[in-house]
């Protein structure tokens, strides 16, 4: 199942993909996609519920706006420096132990809205990466029983402004949590539907350029062991992210490193988990 919503930034509704692609408005099924909802079995209600509803329910507008899939977590947990390239490319050593940091929920917004360029910021990048939705309540646990906590995967673009990463203190979050710097979605699809999340191509192009294309495969810390690994630190909660981290391809892996600037285009992609646009757009513009 293909979870998905739509509407106006923060008023968005809940729809579901069928398997034909038809996307229907499930919002007489009375819930948006919280924590609540997974942590009640939501899944498997919201199954039952469209397999018994779906032909009364009313189409997604084609020219809705799509929003992030899943309503706003309690927290985005993210991996860094998780792809052996990645790590190769920045000059950085492979780490022995996943690099955590957060990202700001406020950050989140839909795959075709446009992404912000800071004010002051002349080092915004782009990062595809893969997104793992936890299903119920991780706290300890272990890598045997870690997928049993997952809900679902989505396509993520951890947007990164670098100068504020690297260079204004040393803390990685207020690179990562400005406005718009987490596109979420089209979808997410519910983990039946992945066969092996550690072995999927994803790629990313800067206007038409292919600067990011690679697998999973090339992880450090696969999808289980992250999932046990952060529970050892913090509780997990239904409808919790974890970015899994970037292949290589960023701008800051180039010599000399590439950012982004006014009116360029940023697609990018997971099979499985379709696919997102983003048209940068400098700050004052978009006040």
């Amino acid at each position: 199942m293909r979870l998905l919503r739509f509407g106006e930034f923060e008023q968005e509704k809940p729809a579901v993909e069928l398997l034909d692609g038809t996307r229907i408005d499930v919002s007489a099924f009375g819930e948006d996609y919280t924590e609540k909802f997974f942590a009640t079995d939501g899944l498997a209600r919201l199954a039952a519920w469209v397999e018994a509803n779906a032909d009364s329910c009313p189409k997604v507008p084609i020219e809705a706006r799509i929003g992030s899939c899943i309503a706003r977590p309690s927290k985005i947990v993210c991996i860094g420096l998780n792809y052996a390239k990645h790590a190769e490319e920045t000059n950085a050593p492979i780490p022995k132990e996943p690099i955590i940091f957060f990202k700001s929920t406020t950050a989140l917004c839909g795959p075709y809205d446009n992404v912000i360029i800071p004010k002051n910021s002349v080092k915004t990048d782009w990062e595809v990466e893969l997104a793992i939705v936890i299903g119920k309540k991780a706290s300890y646990v272990t890598e045997e029983e870690a997928m049993d906590y997952v809900a679902g995967y989505a396509l993520h673009n951890d947007y990164s402004e670098r100068e504020f990463q690297i260079e204004r203190g040393g803390q990685w979050v207020k690179g990562k949590s400005c406005d718009t710097f987490a596109p979420l979605g089209p979808f997410m699809a519910t983990k039946d539907e992945i066969e092996n999340p550690n072995d999927l191509p994803l790629w990313l192009t800067v206007n038409g350029e292919k600067l990011q294309n690679s697998n999973t495969d090339d992880m450090i810390f696969k999808v289980p062991f992250l999932i046990h690994y952060l529970s050892q630190f913090m509780t997990l909660l239904p409808g919790d992210v974890i970015s899994t981290g970037t292949p290589f391809g960023v701008g800051l892996g180039f010599k000399p490193p590439r950012y982004l600037k006014a009116d360029d285009v940023v697609e990018l992609g997971i099979d499985g988990l379709g696919t997102q646009r983003q048209i940068a757009v400098d700050y004052k513009k978009a006040e």
